[in-house]
């Protein structure tokens, strides 16, 4: 029997055996089952890649199948950056650094950083030179990549090779480690600058937002503006998944599977291109320097051209834009970018058919005013644009001649409430809904949302009255204009407008219409069928009688008969006193197809400077319907001007008659000044402007010019020597 000693001795070597064994066998645990996947990428092997791709992006087309957005093959040469970093170690040995300066807490200190650039530089470029398909970067962009993404997103290094250029990759197969060529859709729009603020345009996806289980990812491209902004999910097709076979060098075996990416959903517009084309010539061709123009249907809703100048080229942003090229547009005083279809501007007398709406709707149809040439609120007086007075004049002889103080008198005696409901039934104070980003409300005093935004005030009688003629707080866009008119053209039935006529998806085989019923018909809600004609009476002489406002609005088209209404509006661009010139017109008068609505910013009044525009679009429309053609040809973008439009002078017109009046002065409520207090910034809806993706520059780093790797020309064996 042992000594005690010796058997202590023996104890303490036993434990330590167990000790060890069960070390050893948590660590093959540790490296065989825990770990195993990560000890396994260790092991010299081939190994699998998935590459997400995004999907191809729906075309957006006309009511009749034009296509406006569409997609053209894209040849890209892309990087992997961290295969980049492992080959280069590979070759070399080591990581190549470089030493920079940078600011920190008010001091330069210097600090190392891996150069990935000089990497690529290095090791890559000089084997694309000798293929002559190099080219120059941004390093910095690069490396502000490499440090964000690693691997995971690729980075674009070419993205406007040839046909050509992308065949001799192919049949090179340059398998470099980390360097990928790909086929993409690239967004085109083919007629260029024509419909810009409809479509709006796309920019790369945000590299920020990528989903777990990727180990390469490429995201789909999103729309920033107009339709490509608000129906993107639609237009999104489905992705892509390439599998890869690689080497432990990180050479490309082959393509092992491949899931196709799908396309997106076509969109079909409301828009007919040829009037479209047509009307935003007429905008630009006859010198208006910021405006917009609503062709709608008054009986469905549908908005047949949009036009707004000045406008842009949304192919300037695919796939991102030069800093030169967007500070031409960011700089321009006009403001390219904004829709003013869907903009708001101050109304004027347009505003005077909802406050005629809302007189009928409260008792007030057979009412009559002395118009004396001004109307008096304690110490302020506001004028008529007709110094010397009208006279006394009912409901369509005040449209016709455009009274300010017969409609003044109207609001005060029913008051702002009712006049807040009528105009809020007909669409104003809010968002049409109409598939479009950063569309304004408008504004209509008196409503819970005017007291929100201006808390400090209160409706007065003069307020009340200004309400009625557009002028003061007033605001409405374009489009919102449209909608009331297509409720008085088409028999009192206001319908929501709207821009998309359908979706087609080929892959579910799926249609989709975005047609709706009118929303609200003003004979059930207290208008009588006779008020209505006489309101559409009244626009009826405005354009067709002695003392009419819209003479200049009427066609030369034989039997067309029109109604129409103009506005002139005071206002300040810019710190200059100016006016916003409005006509809006239906036609033809007895079963009208049209509504036409044209506003310009800086006109001298709505007669002299809209009316003509509404009559040359009008005219075009009934041609078009006699079988004229329209060639749809690509436009360039219109950069517009902060110029004063006294009149716009149709040299060939023939309409307007010596008796007619030349329209309204602009002196409306000439006498009132109100200075609007800061309103409630939260409130303020689609304020943002669309941000687009600016294109890198090209710097001193990324335009050395690498040495070209010869090429390694293998002789052809001779086939007899087996």
């Amino acid at each position: 029997m042992p000594q005690p000693r010796y058997r202590y001795r023996l104890y303490l070597l036993t434990l330590l055996i167990l000790v060890g064994t069960g070390v050893l066998l948590l660590r093959l645990y540790d490296f065989q089952i825990k770990q195993k996947d990560y000890y396994r990428e260790k092991v010299p092997s081939n190994k699998r890649v998935e590459v997400r791709e995004p999907g191809t992006r729906g075309d957006i087309k006309d009511r009749y199948g034009v296509t406006l957005a569409q997609n053209d093959q894209s040849y890209i040469v892309y990087f992997n950056l961290a295969e980049i970093h492992k080959a280069y170690i590979d070759e070399y040995g080591k990581t190549l650094r470089r030493t920079i300066l940078v600011n920190r807490n008010g001091s330069k200190k210097k600090i190392e950083r891996i150069d990935i650039a000089g990497m690529v530089n290095e090791l890559v470029r000089p084997k694309l030179a000798a293929y002559n398909l190099d080219a120059d970067y941004s390093a910095k962009a690069m490396e502000s990549h490499y440090n964000t993404h690693g691997g995971l997103v690729p980075f674009v290094y070419r993205k406007d090779l040839s046909y050509d250029e992308f065949a001799k990759y192919a049949e090179q197969n340059l398998e470099f480690p980390g360097v990928y060529i790909s086929v993409s859709p690239s967004r085109e729009y083919p007629y260029g600058a024509m419909a810009s603020h409809v479509l709006g345009f796309i920019k790369p996806w945000k590299k920020g937002d990528v989903p777990d289980g990727y180990l390469h990812y490429i995201g789909d491209p999103f729309g920033e503006d107009g339709i490509e902004k608000s129906m993107n999910d639609e237009l999104t097709g489905h992705e892509g998944i390439k599998t890869i076979l690689k080497n432990d060098k990180g050479k490309t075996l082959g393509i092992v599977d491949y899931q196709r990416p799908a396309k997106g959903s076509d969109i079909y517009l409301t828009l007919d291109a040829r009037i479209q084309q047509i009307t935003e010539s007429i905008l630009r061709d006859n010198g208006v320097g910021k405006g917009a123009a609503i062709v709608m249907d008054p009986h469905t809703g549908e908005v047949i051209a949009m036009a707004s100048v000045p406008n842009y080229d949304p192919n300037d942003f695919i796939p991102s834009i030069t800093e030169e090229r967007y500070s031409v547009y960011r700089e321009n005083k006009a403001v390219p970018l904004m829709n003013r279809a869907i903009s708001n501007f101050a109304p004027g007398s347009t505003f005077k058919l909802p406050a005629a709406i809302a007189g009928c709707k409260n008792n007030m149809h057979r009412s009559k005013c002395n118009c004396t040439g001004y109307s008096h609120y304690g110490s302020i007086s506001i004028g008529c644009w007709k110094t010397s007075g009208h006279g006394t004049l009912a409901l369509a002889e005040s449209i016709q001649r455009s009274c300010n103080p017969y409609f003044m008198n109207i609001a005060n005696k029913i008051g702002y409430r009712k006049m807040v409901e009528t105009y809020q039934m007909l669409g104003l104070g809010k968002q049409s809904g109409i598939r479009l980003p950063r569309e304004h409300s408008g504004e209509v005093p008196g409503s819970s949302r005017w007291e929100k935004r201006y808390p400090n005030e209160s409706m007065t009688d003069a307020f009340t009255g200004m309400m009625s003629i557009g002028q003061g707080y007033c605001q409405a866009t374009p489009l919102q204009v449209a909608s009331f008119v297509s409720t008085i053209a088409n028999g009192g039935k206001y319908y929501k407008p709207r821009i998309i006529l359908k979706t087609k998806n080929a892959l579910l085989r799926e249609e989709r219409s975005f047609k709706e019923p009118w929303e609200i018909n003003l004979l059930q809600e207290g208008l009588k069928k006779e008020h209505l004609e006489t309101i559409r009476y009244g626009m009826r002489l405005a354009a067709n009688a002695p003392g009419g406002t819209a003479g200049r609005a009427a066609p030369d088209t034989e039997g067309v008969i029109i109604g129409a209404k103009t506005g002139t509006a005071q206002t300040t661009d810019r710190g200059v006193k100016t006016h916003v010139a409005w006509t809006a017109a239906f036609a033809p008068y007895e079963d009208p197809r049209y509504v036409v609505v044209v506003a310009v910013k800086r006109g001298g009044s709505g007669g002299k400077v809209a009316g003509p525009l509404v009559k040359l679009i009008l005219e075009s429309l009934f041609e078009i319907e006699k079988g004229k053609k329209v060639k749809l040809a690509k436009t360039k973008p219109y950069a517009g001007h902060m110029n004063l439009i006294e009149e716009t002078i149709i040299p060939e017109s023939t309409t307007v008659a010596s008796f007619f009046v030349d329209g309204e002065t602009g002196n409306e409520a000439s006498a009132v000044k109100i200075i609007k207090p800061k309103r409630n910034p939260n409130l303020d809806n689609n304020s943002r402007k669309p941000e687009p993706s600016i294109t890198p520059e090209v710097d001193s780093r990324g335009s050395i010019k690498p040495k070209k790797t010869p090429r390694v020309i293998k002789p052809k064996r001779n086939p007899n020597s087996n």
